[in-house]
């Protein structure tokens, strides 16, 4: 990231003013100088001690006169350059960290610039490196508080809908899943991600989110949601039994009482086959469909 030179900014200023500026400048290089050594310790150590100058630089008022006006403004934009960088380099330095010191870093940026762009990418890595350091407890809540700055983080949205899920908090899991969902349909590839790589976390968090907000709805009988949110996740859970098990079973439930209440007889088919799949798969609710495969069958025998 390029940045005015400093000689320019000295230039607009005059007094303790000049001294303020040749401190930050000397920071700024010394935070450049110490990216490039991969330093987590001190680029911590020089963010924390860049951050003060920068808001004290930001909170001086606007000058009246025209001239003077136009040289704080560029005096405004260099600092505000700085301030960028200084978010970029705690994320670059942290990713490249191990967890222990990742988690310290973006634990910094969180406190120095809480609406950064830089945060919206780093808590996919950050909520592993938390996993990682045995602060996995703390993941949900800080997840949470980190969504009302980035609504539609698809790694805050993912840990936030698994977390509803494990508590059984179905109404929370379901707007968790249906944001997730909604968000990744939205979201261009993100600059710097590889189309694979992309294509293959995009797929993976869209299976999951289809998958809750499909089996919460079989669940709760809306059968119309279930079948069509179940129906997307299918191909993209391919191999996971843990997950395709379920989801073949409340296709069946779904399809059955589509049927039942649409008279349909092809779909009543459709309902046997997705529990005779179901019933292929070891789990708790392979028995269950076996029974249903059995019962749907018979029924869609008797249908015209």
């Amino acid at each position: 990231m390029k940045l005015p030179a400093l000689g320019v900014a000295i230039a607009l200023l005059t007094g303790p003013a000049v001294v303020f500026a040749a401190d930050l400048n000397e920071s700024y290089e010394q935070l450049q100088q110490a990216v490039a050594k991969k330093d987590p310790a001190l680029v911590k150590q020089l963010v924390l001690e860049i951050h003060p100058l920068i808001k004290e630089a930001l909170a001086s008022p606007a000058p009246q006169a025209a001239e003077e006006k136009v040289q704080w403004g560029s005096q405004q934009d260099y600092v505000k350059g700085i301030a960028t960088y200084a978010d970029y380099a705690l994320y670059a330095t942290a990713v490249v960290s191990p967890p222990t010191a990742m988690v310290d870093l973006i634990a910094t940026l969180e406190q120095t610039s809480a609406k950064s762009k830089y945060l919206d990418e780093a808590y996919g890595p950050y909520m592993t490196a938390l996993t990682k350091t045995g602060a996995g407890a703390k993941v949900p809540a800080i997840a949470e508080k980190a969504l009302a700055n980035f609504p539609e983080n698809e790694d805050l949205l993912l840990v936030l809908a698994d977390n509803a899920v494990s508590r059984r908090q179905n109404d929370r899991a379901l707007n968790y899943a249906n944001r997730l969902v909604a968000s990744l349909v939205r979201h261009p590839r993100p600059e710097g991600a590889t189309a694979a790589d992309w294509d293959r976390k995009r797929n993976a968090a869209l299976g999951r989110g289809y998958w809750i907000s499909g089996i919460i709805s079989g669940e709760q009988n809306q059968y119309a949601a279930a079948d069509r949110n179940l129906r997307a996740a299918l191909p993209l859970i391919q191999g996971a039994d843990t997950m395709a098990g379920p989801a073949l079973f409340y296709l069946g439930v779904a399809n059955y009482n589509i049927a039942k209440m649409t008279n349909n007889k092809p779909k009543m088919l459709e309902a046997a086959k997705f529990s005779d799949q179901a019933a292929a798969i070891a789990g708790p609710l392979q028995e269950q469909a076996w029974k249903n495969a059995a019962l749907i069958k018979k029924e869609a025998a008797a249908m015209r």
